[in-house]
């Protein structure tokens, strides 16, 4: 059984996680996919500019990979971490939240918000489905990308749009720009075509996901941290989120994305045709259940539901300002400091917070 359908999982905990991740890549044999002389891109994660447990690239995942990276012989200066804002999130200020900065200090590694960085509409050989239509005028992607070989690393969460978030999904920030909520109506077809993409742009793709905590409930933001001690990774993403979503208790071919992909020949979505490397996964079922936070149920209404006669001017015209502002107001203003404060405050009292704070 080849590579593209091995996807190792380790258990792990705060005391040996950095180590975990080492043993992690070995497993993967992740060398064979990026030669010591090329430029590699860590796609990072952030959800919330904000902190919130398992939303965003934890620091001890970013720690891990970094620590064995340059352990294995990489050049720091050949390893460039990446993440792009959205309408309501800042790169530059949550890798200051998330605790990123203090690492690309200690490692020495570059970090570049993709807004510092020159887009051009690329003419993609490859035919897709949905992304044509949403952008007619052409997909702007970032310059480096293409031929780059790129390391993502998401975290194992529900997702109110897609089910669950993860490999896959995390392409979708870097990939498109800030105005890529216009892909939430067709979210499944959008996640195809950037699987599509990644195969044309990207010579190899690795993704690494951490699930030592992970977010049940309203994802990607308004969760319930749970703590899993579970790390994940593989060359396939298809494979990589098929075993993510089995673990967290759902069925990979129900999740529209993942059998597309799986059916288009992608990546591999049936579990029992994936190579488990590591830890087994027979038997593991966290039972997480994806629910809708208040402003994606309010998306999925004005796109999808009983207020679409209002979706023209709602979201695609200048009055579109109120969205962006909207959901700032509701999770920042909101949610955070009156139910996710809580949260936070409960979970910095186990191993894993207490990690998080020593960074």
């Amino acid at each position: 059984m080849n590579s593209q359908s091995q996807v190792a999982v380790i258990r792990t905990s705060p005391g040996r996680v950095i180590d975990d991740y080492a043993r992690l890549l070995d497993l993967l044999d992740y060398q064979q996919g990026f030669p010591h002389d090329e430029e590699i891109l860590l796609k990072l994660n952030l959800s919330w500019t904000r902190y919130y447990p398992a939303c965003s690239t934890a620091p001890w995942q970013l720690d891990g990979i970094l620590r064995k990276l340059i352990a294995d012989g990489y050049s720091p200066s050949l390893i460039k971490a990446v993440e792009n804002k959205t309408v309501v999130t800042d790169p530059l200020k949550g890798a200051e939240k998330n605790k990123w900065l203090p690492l690309f200090r200690k490692y020495g590694i570059e970090y570049i918000p993709l807004t510092h960085v020159k887009w051009s509409t690329y003419p993609f050989q490859s035919q897709l489905t949905i992304l044509p239509e949403i952008f007619p005028e052409g997909i702007v992607i970032p310059r480096r990308y293409p031929g780059s070989r790129i390391i993502h690393l998401p975290t194992l969460k529900t997702h109110g749009h897609s089910t669950i978030t993860g490999a896959i999904k995390n392409s979708f920030g870097g990939i498109l720009k800030e105005v890529r909520h216009y892909c939430h109506k067709y979210i499944h077809e959008t996640l195809l075509d950037l699987m599509i993409i990644q195969k044309e742009l990207h010579p190899e793709v690795l993704a690494i996901m951490d699930g030592t905590v992970a977010g049940d409930g309203a994802g990607p933001r308004t969760m319930n941290p749970r703590i899993t001690n579970y790390i994940l990774g593989g060359f396939d993403q298809v494979a990589v989120d098929a075993v993510a979503a089995k673990i967290m208790g759902f069925d990979p071919l129900q999740i529209n994305f993942i059998r597309l992909c799986h059916e288009r020949g992608l990546g591999t979505g049936e579990i029992d045709k994936i190579e488990i490397l590591g830890d087994d996964i027979n038997g593991i079922n966290l039972k997480f259940k994806t629910k809708k936070s208040f402003v994606i149920w309010g998306d999925q209404m004005l796109r999808k539901g009983f207020l679409k006669f209002m979706e023209g001017w709602a979201l695609h015209s200048p009055l579109v300002f109120w969205a962006p502002m909207a959901s700032n107001f509701y999770h920042d203003l909101i949610w955070y400091p009156w139910i996710g404060h809580k949260k936070i405050e409960k979970f910095f009292t186990t191993e894993w917070g207490r990690l998080y704070l020593k960074y």
